[in-house]
């Protein structure tokens, strides 16, 4: 377990150097969230009421916990077909440790890029009413979304085949985004199309992000628990799918 740390640590690392090395790209999509929650605001703030943007920002926290599959399943699919993955599995290192190494350091990005939001957010006038302790479960939650996300990136990258296939996911990550809880209410929505998007993971996390913050917005009674539930599920599911298919890569 000590190995597997160390080396997840070290392939971590190795993103992190990315950063240092290419700060524009990274800078540019911890910024790219707070000019949609910008533009979201303006354009719906004014024509839904006066509390809109309030209620807006916890499902923006949870759409940029959302946002992350795609840039982790573009960088899987970039070593992958590049090489750098089968260099990785030759070396006497644990297989664990190469997805372990990935997660982290997206983790780490995804914190910062919600950091980055939340001040945004506070300098346009967004508040949390429930205390520090609150603020500090409903954060826990969003990144609890994103661990499991991640996971989902993951897999996808070691899947899909060419840039052709990570395309065609990238634009899939927008309805999924959209379907949910994340600008307006479901309730608002007709009857079936309410239904899949109350019980879509980024409704769930932005209702309980939106409670545990004291924001406005209807919270129904089991979004906590599928706040916690549904990541749980996702990561039992694609976590061990995840290391699977990074031993049998080439298989």
């Amino acid at each position: 377990m000590t190995a597997v740390l160390e080396e997840t640590w070290v392939l971590a690392r190795r993103e992190l150097t990315h950063w240092r090395q290419q700060p524009v790209g990274v800078i540019v999509n911890w910024l790219f969230t707070v000019m949609i929650a910008l533009m979201f605001g303006g354009l719906f703030g004014g024509a839904i009421g006066e509390d809109y943007f309030d209620y807006l920002m916890p499902g923006m926290f949870a759409l940029t916990m959302f946002f992350g599959v795609e840039a982790t399943m573009t960088a899987v699919s970039t070593d992958a077909a590049k090489g750098v993955t089968d260099r990785f599995r030759s070396l006497p290192i644990n297989s664990a440790s190469v997805v372990l190494g990935r997660c982290l350091a997206d983790l780490m990005n995804s914190t910062v890029g919600l950091a980055v939001l939340a001040a945004a957010a506070a300098a346009l006038g967004w508040r949390w009413h429930e205390g520090l302790a609150s603020a500090i479960a409903a954060f826990g939650l969003l990144l609890l979304l994103r661990f499991a996300l991640l996971w989902v990136g993951i897999f996808l990258g070691l899947v899909v085949k060419g840039p052709e296939s990570v395309t065609m996911v990238q634009i899939l990550v927008w309805p999924v985004g959209f379907l949910s809880g994340v600008f307006v209410d479901p309730e608002t929505m007709p009857a079936w199309l309410g239904t899949i998007a109350q019980w879509n993971p980024l409704s769930a996390t932005a209702a309980a992000s939106r409670d545990l913050f004291g924001n406005p917005g209807l919270i129904p009674d089991h979004a906590l628990l599928l706040a916690i539930l549904w990541p749980l599920l996702l990561t039992a599911i694609f976590l061990p799918l995840s290391v699977h298919r990074h031993r049998r890569l080439n298989s």
